[in-house]
Formats: structure tokens, sequence, C-alpha cells
């Protein structure tokens, strides 16, 4: 799989600008606050179907202007793609993908496959759960459509149901006769959730532990821990453990047990990282993640996914670095950084220069 062509109109900080890209090492390179990462973010949201950094897509239109338009040719194994998307400045947005409308964000998926890896990446040891939910959440929404549908559906639900426990609080309700609606509802979609990251946290964790030994020498473990903790996973079972905690939920006003709260533990030489992990060892767990997620993206479709770099090399010493660099060799990655000179670079390199939003093919 490969991006051969990107072209932006009033996106970000961009009036106009195209980039026809190797299939191999993109660098895209320029002093800071030039635009470099909105290039990666124009990618990304042909994949994910929204920023990983903007609150809502109307940041996404150039400053003044009414709309912004995106269009990206790909292709994978078995044919090309052109994707168009256009977004008002009302924040509404319609996405085709070769002419065929995509109306829901499982749709989108299908298509696209990328790995993005920003600063903001190596908290995945030290982060709030949240971090690492949304970790897994990407990965296996882009493998399988139907579990980021499931996943929306038990967003919405625990809303209500949320929603339903500060009002009966506030106003002196009794809700008994009632949550059971919700823990009904909330128990099928969970059952589906946990078993889909179990099964990729099963998956991955090999990978991790392959890769961080590769790296440092060190026994990374990737576990599971659903907030759930039943012997058997089981719509019965799950909608029996929430029903049996209504009581602590309305006093709480809250929902205090689900896949919402589900964590992933990571454990280093035996030790939680999230207690006494160093710095480079933090950065080893980051970069041994994303590069099973690469890895567990081919091992399902059978090709590698885009690698999206977003100024990551800075932020890893020259151990890690000559490391990421060599298992990047043969993928097509898209690495933006302040200068040119990054390991791995090989003659099949394009270089694009952007100052003041403009793209300066330099290659």
């Amino acid at each position: 799989m490969h991006i051969r062509k990107l072209k932006l109109v009033n996106f970000r900080n961009y009036e106009s600008a195209e980039l026809e890209f190797s299939p191999l090492t993109n660098i895209i390179y320029g002093n800071n606050a030039q635009g470099k990462t909105n290039i990666l973010e124009a990618v990304y949201l042909f994949s994910q179907g929204r920023s990983h950094r903007a609150k809502t897509d109307k940041e996404l239109v150039r400053f003044g202007e009414d709309f912004a338009k995106l269009k990206l040719e790909f292709e994978d194994s078995e044919r090309t793609y052109t994707g168009k998307m256009q977004i008002l400045k009302n924040g509404r947005k319609a996405v085709r993908i070769n002419h065929v409308d995509i109306t829901k964000l499982s749709q989108l998926m299908n298509y696209l496959n990328v790995v993005m890896f920003s600063p903001e990446d190596l908290n995945m040891v030290k982060g709030s759960p949240n971090v690492r939910r949304r970790f897994a959440d990407g990965a296996i929404s882009q493998l399988y459509p139907l579990y980021m549908a499931s996943l929306r559906e038990y967003n919405k639900v625990i809303d209500q149901k949320n929603s339903l426990l500060r009002n009966a609080k506030y106003n002196n309700q009794n809700v008994r006769d009632t949550l059971w609606i919700w823990n009904e509802q909330l128990a099928g979609l969970a059952v589906r959730i946990m078993h889909s990251r179990a099964e990729f946290s099963k998956q991955i964790a090999e990978y991790v532990r392959i890769i961080g030994n590769d790296i440092s020498g060190e026994e990374i473990v990737l576990r599971y821990t659903p907030n759930i903790r039943l012997d058997e996973v089981t719509e019965e079972s799950v909608y029996e453990f929430l029903n049996g905690r209504a009581d602590r939920e309305i006093d709480a006003a809250s929902s205090l047990y689900g896949i919402q709260r589900d964590d992933f533990e990571i454990r280093i030489n035996g030790r939680d990282s999230k207690l006494f992990a160093s710095q480079g060892q933090q950065r080893t767990v980051a970069l041994s993640m994303k590069i099973a997620q690469s890895e567990y993206i081919n091992e399902i479709k059978g090709e590698y996914p885009i690698l999206l770099l977003d100024d990551i090399m800075s932020e890893l010493d020259i151990k890690r670095r000559m490391y990421l660099s060599e298992q990047i060799r043969d993928k097509q990655v898209l690495i933006t950084s302040t200068d040119v000179d990054i390991n791995g670079s090989t003659t099949d390199t394009r270089l694009f220069k952007i100052d003041k939003g403009a793209v300066i093919d330099v290659s």
C-alpha cells in the first residue's frame, strides 16, 4: 500500500499545495510552525476520518475561507483509489472514494491504513488509560470497521446512562427500575469490544516483546486489563455484573464499570512501567508498540500501512533512531523534520521543503 499524490486547497495554512510521493521515504522539512504536520494530518484524515489533533473539523479550513478541499491518490495490491474530501467552515464534511459517497466512518476505514507516530505517543506508558485505549481502538478499527461502529454505539449509550444517573441524583428520582434497560444494551456491545481488545492485545503483545528485546534487550509484557473482570465474558455475565453494581453507580451518579475504564498493563522486566520506567524505557515501549501495530496490520492485510512520523526522530536517541530507520527502510514513510539529516534516507527519498505554507519539491 502506498500513496501517490496529495492535493490541498484552503486546508490549514495551505492556499494550494500538491505533493507527489516516493513509494519509500519522503522527508517533509522546514522550520517550526510552517505547516509540516498539516501534510500528515491530511493523509491521516483519509484513514481515520478525523484529525489526530483538531477538536473540530472546522479548524481545518483555512482562515477566512468557506471550505477546504483535499484529494488523495493511493493504491493497494489490488487497485488504485482516488479519495476526495470537502470540509465546510461550519465543520460539515463530505467524503468520496472512487466516486462512492462515504456516509459512515466505518466505511472509510476499509480503504487506507496508516500508523501515526508523534511525540505525544511517548505518553503511552505514563499517560492516562485513555491514551492506551485510543491506541488499541485506532489499530483495531482500521482492520475491523464494525468494531468502530460498536464503539461509537457504546459511547452513545453510556452517555445516555450517565445523563440518567446525574438527573436521578439531582432530581431525587428512583431509576433502579429503568437502569437495567441501559445495562442490557451496554452488555451486548461491551462483550464484542472486550473480545476484540483481548484478541488484539494477545496478537500485538508478541510483536512488542520481540521488538522491545531487539531495541534494548529488555522484556516488555503487554496485557489487556478489562474493567469488568469475569471468568467467562458473555452478554449475560456482563449484564449481571452491571446490574449487581447499580446501587454504587446511582450513589456516584456515574457509570463506574464498563469498557470505558479498560486499560492495558505494560511491564518492563517484571516491573510496572507506569511507576518505574525511565525516559529511555518509555521511548522503547512507544516505539515497540507503533512498529508492532504496523506488523499487526501487515499480518492481517498482507501489506504494510503508510507510516507517518511527525518530528519523532528528534525525540529518539541515536540507538533507537537507527533501529527505527532500519525498520522503515522498505516501507512508505512520511517524515516531518526541521532538517534533512535523517538516517535511512536512500536514493528513492523525496524531499519537500515547507516554507510558510508553500511546498517546494527539492528532490
